[in-house]
């Protein structure tokens, strides 16, 4: 096993504390990567609230980058000394992972989100000292980031190029491509459509920035945050809306003729928006959901309108990408200046990871990135 320092939940709601832990070997598809930096995003929160069930005593995250530090003995897409980005897991034996959307693989629940361990139950990080020889709860999307070291599988990781700052590559694995996949993979609107970004963090406004790459002729950010929505203007939406002060479908409505919008992202994952989304699009419109609310939540619409107008509302896992093919894009869009990731982002040191998810809670972070010693 290998030492590494981790952020630990030892319960739901308690702090992040970081604790020297193990972490195990690499098994024969599985890689061992040396973090550099690592992305907070809503979803460690979330569980860390115990919004979204994982089990605890738990290392998060989930937007890990950085170098390969020792590889199974049947990996071969990656060698010691790569640089990497993270991304979630996926069984790459089922239907869905054969035909290429690894998204719906059937076993994501188990690999990213609820099982704790890898597919057979075995753990890959240990408590260390007091807690020597106890289990903690990780594998989380198939990394648990939130850790000097993380245990990989091979179809996790993306090689990217070296050199690139840590900070801005992190993100892309989860909330960047969630964002700009929804656009470009899912919404894809066409020329002359206007697209509706309800709540602009960090996927919101990766989201916005995709739209631009698009022939859409209008991006709406609609976020109660003043401050969001002045980086949203910066990062191409022709038009914001602040909630607290307008109603957003009359808005929608006033600045398409009142036509409504063609496309609408929601990820906020508050079912008063999502109905606002839905009800805000054309005829044949289509609304992506990504915004994820407790288990159980539920959403209302119109059904006279539903049948009326006949608009579509898709769920969205990640974007509906695949990793190895859409993250060195990304890249390619940052290198070009054509994707501004680094305006999302905050800088945080490992040992402030409490702070900056507290910047985060707040609004003043975006897109907090802890860097690693």
């Amino acid at each position: 096993m290998h030492t590494a320092t981790a952020a630990v939940v030892r319960a739901h709601g308690a702090p992040f504390a970081l604790e020297e832990v193990r972490v195990d070997d690499p098994r024969p598809d599985e890689v061992l990567v040396r973090v550099q930096a690592a992305g907070i995003c809503h979803t460690d929160l979330s569980v860390r609230a115990g919004h979204t069930p994982f089990p605890v005593p738990a290392v998060l995250g989930h937007e890990g980058m950085g170098t390969v530090e020792a590889v199974g003995a049947g990996v071969t897409s990656v060698v010691p000394g790569d640089s990497v980005v993270l991304s979630f897991a996926s069984c790459g034996r089922c239907p869905a992972c054969l035909t290429g959307r690894p998204v719906r693989c059937a076993h994501w629940p188990a690999l990213n989100l609820f099982g704790g361990g890898r597919l057979d139950g075995s753990a890959t990080v240990f408590g260390t000292g007091r807690h020597a020889g106890s289990v903690l709860h990780g594998h989380f999307f198939g990394q648990s980031s939130f850790s000097t070291l993380a245990l990989t599988g091979e179809r996790n990781v993306v090689p990217v190029p070296a050199g690139l700052p840590p900070e801005v590559l992190a993100p892309l694995g989860c909330g960047v491509q969630t964002g700009a996949g929804s656009v470009l993979n899912v919404l894809r609107p066409e020329a002359g459509h206007t697209l509706v970004v309800h709540g602009v963090g960090s996927v919101g406004l990766a989201a916005v920035m995709a739209t631009r790459l698009t022939p859409a002729t209008r991006v709406i950010a609609v976020d109660p945050d003043p401050r969001r929505l002045a980086l949203a203007r910066r990062l191409g939406a022709t038009d914001t809306v602040n909630p607290d002060e307008d109603d957003p479908l009359t808005a929608v409505r006033d600045l398409t003729g009142g036509r409504g919008a063609e496309r609408a992202l929601e990820t906020s994952g508050v079912p008063r928006v999502l109905r606002q989304a839905v009800d805000g699009l054309a005829v044949s419109g289509v609304c992506g959901v990504v915004g994820a609310p407790p288990a159980g939540t539920e959403a209302a619409f119109d059904v006279p309108t539903m049948l009326d107008r006949g608009p579509r509302v898709v769920g969205v896992n990640q974007g509906d990408v695949v990793p190895r093919v859409f993250v060195p894009a990304l890249v390619e869009l940052y290198l070009a200046g054509r994707l501004p990731v680094d305006a999302l982002v905050s800088v945080f040191p490992f040992e402030a990871i409490e702070e900056a998810g507290a910047a985060a809670v707040r609004g003043e972070a975006v897109k907090p990135v802890l860097l690693m010693p």
